[in-house]
This record gives C-alpha cells, sequence and structure tokens, in this order.
C-alpha cells in the first residue's frame, strides 16, 4: 500500500483557524481505503518546519502532500514550482535569503498537477495549476521538502496544495473575500489521495 504524508498548517497573523488544517480535519472524517495516510500540523515557522520535515520524511513516503492556505484565492491552487528564496511576511523581499545555499534554484514537483486540475473541475471543484507558490513559508515546504527527499536519497514525490479560506473564516470579516468550505476542500484533496493510491506511473 502507498504511504503517503499530509501535512497542514497552525494558525498565524490574524486568522484564528487555518483553511489547511480545517480541509485535513474534514478529510480525517471520512478517509479513503488507501492510502495509508500520516498527518502532521506544522507551526508557521521557517526552522522549526525545516526540522519536522526532517523527522517526517525519514518514514520514507511514497508521497508527500503539503497543505496551505492561500487568502484571496476561490480556487484550489495545485503548486508546481518551488523556489530557492524565503523570507518571512515581516521582512522586505530585499531581506529574503536561500532556503538552501549552493541549492537547485527550484525543484519542479513530478505529480500529475495538470490531470489532478482537470479532474477536479469535473467534480465541480474550482482548481488550477500554479507556477508560482509565493517566497514564504508554503514556497519553502515544497522546496525543502523536494530538497531532503533528494538529499537522503528517498523516492518520495512532493506537493503543494494551496487552498481557498474556508466560508468560517470569512464569515464575519468585514471585507469580501474568495472562499470555499473546508469540506470541498477535504474532498479534493481525497480525490487527490484516491488517485496517489493508484499510482501516479
Amino acid at each position: 500500500m502507498k504511504k503517503v504524508l499530509v501535512t497542514a498548517f497552525e494558525p498565524y497573523d490574524r486568522w484564528k483557524t487555518n483553511a489547511s488544517w480545517l480541509t485535513l480535519v474534514h478529510l480525517t472524517q471520512e478517509l479513503p481505503a488507501e492510502p495509508a495516510i500520516t498527518t502532521r500540523l506544522y507551526p508557521v515557522d521557517f526552522a522549526a518546519v525545516q526540522r519536522k520535515l526532517s523527522e517526517d520524511l525519514e518514514g520514507n513516503y511514497d508521497y508527500a502532500l503539503h497543505l496551505g492556505q492561500a487568502p484571496g484565492s476561490g480556487r484550489i491552487q495545485l503548486e508546481a514550482v518551488g523556489i530557492n528564496v524565503g523570507g518571512s511576511s515581516s521582512q522586505s523581499p530585499d531581506q529574503f535569503r536561500p532556503l538552501v545555499e549552493d541549492g537547485p534554484v527550484a525543484y519542479r514537483s513530478e505529480l500529475p498537477l495538470g490531470e489532478w486540475s482537470v479532474k477536479l473541475r469535473r467534480m465541480g471543484i474550482p482548481a488550477q495549476v500554479s507556477f508560482h507558490a509565493g517566497t514564504h513559508l508554503c514556497n519553502a515546504t515544497l522546496y525543502l521538502s523536494c530538497h531532503l527527499a533528494r538529499q537522503m536519497s528517498l523516492s518520495t514525490q512532493s506537493g503543494f496544495v494551496h487552498v481557498p479560506l474556508d466560508l468560517s473564516q470569512t464569515a464575519g470579516l468585514p471585507q469580501d473575500l474568495p472562499a470555499l468550505c473546508a469540506a470541498t476542500s477535504a474532498a479534493a484533496l481525497r480525490m487527490i489521495l484516491e488517485d496517489l493510491a493508484r499510482g501516479t506511473d
């Protein structure tokens, strides 16, 4: 049976919850029979994420699927590329630094993101492939997951999925922000996991 590591993030800044974790909680209420899934909740902290990723990837998973929330987006975004640069939202871009000194400029996910986006849209779930995961922790997670797997000589294939805010997060806001209920995001994640269980070859 295929093994998949699925991670999500804790709340940060003004958000009292995180749509990635809400999605993962919904998923666990109705897990697919396969693959074998291990879930993790990561803090919003660069050093902690790198440490936890290194520890978790030692489980030698077939796939590592990382979730993050994307305020302002109304679609599931399947991130194709992680770049070797990062910084926190409190820093200016000229303060950003390489995630890995002398590391590759970028890693591209080997997962069938285009096929997944088509399948999700056929299910009535808005989805698209994205070629820029930003320069903050979500991008760093994808990049480091790919880099650590290579460093550790693992066959793990990594991917990152940005989910929209959950409706519960936007209900009391003064501004109008796109949202998608976490149950729908979980349905998208379930389809992806079932596809991974069948293999991506």
